[in-house]
């Protein structure tokens, strides 16, 4: 279990509409191969790529890229953020 929860903010939720990327908080020792793999298993999606950030909270983000052919709208419905 790499994923924690989906970030709600308005930049996250700018993010999702704009740029096709959700932004999720995962553990600290989650690696980046871990976070495409659940996500792609859990949602039934394909990554494009996986971006993460250490914030000084002690927290990590990941920003899942979802490749042309699905919709961040989709998965952002399915977890009902937006």
């Amino acid at each position: 279990m790499a994923i924690l929860y989906p970030v709600t903010t308005e930049k996250a939720i700018n993010m999702l509409q704009l740029q096709n990327k959700l932004t999720f908080v995962v553990t600290s020792k989650a690696t980046k191969t871990e976070i495409r793999k659940e996500v792609e298993q859990k949602f039934d999606v394909k990554v494009e790529k996986v971006n993460v950030l250490n914030t000084l909270t002690g927290k990590r983000k990941a920003f899942v890229k979802l490749t042309k052919q699905f919709k961040a709208d989709d998965v952002a419905a399915k977890l009902k953020i937006a």
